[in-house]
């Protein structure tokens, strides 16, 4: 864990840094900064969209009676996209803009999906295999004359 916390908070600012000197040097530096403002722009305008797309299928299904499971995954991606689209840089222009594809999205949550999660069988039995559990107590009847059995 510790590993990829570094990478992300030392290592890609450093290569946007890089990429950013990099592509000023080739076309300049005020293009380069409008081209970082065009694509923050750009991808709040697609976030929004597709928000309100994923916010639409989940009212669906949730009128279907089923768990919105993938689409809320989806808003989570889509939260994630948006901060990469809003830093300054290319490449986490290029992961965002990534994200935005609804296929590679999909493809991308399912694998994430299998990848983590556990699929475990009930269990009846929580003591070993001694049978069925049974609970003792008392119950009392009260009927609609107010008399009480017992």
């Amino acid at each position: 864990m510790f590993r990829i916390l570094l990478i992300l908070f030392l290592f890609v600012p450093l290569f946007e840094i890089y990429i950013l000197i990099k592509v000023g040097a080739v076309i300049g530096a005020l293009p380069t900064i409008t081209l970082v403002v065009f694509t923050a722009v750009l991808g709040a305008l697609l976030i929004r969209l597709q928000g309100f797309s994923i916010l639409s299928r989940v009212r669906s299904t949730l009128g279907r009676g089923e768990v919105p499971a993938i689409e809320m995954m989806e808003g989570v991606v889509l939260l994630i996209s948006g901060a990469l689209l809003l830093t300054p840089g290319f490449f986490t222009d290029t992961v965002g803009f990534m994200c935005l594809i609804p296929s590679l999205r999909r493809r991308f949550i399912v694998w994430f999906i299998r990848r983590h999660t556990m699929v475990s069988r009930p269990s009846y039995h929580t003591e070993g295999d001694r049978g069925p559990r049974i609970i003792e107590g008392e119950s009392e009847r009260v009927d609609d004359n107010n008399d009480r059995h017992m």
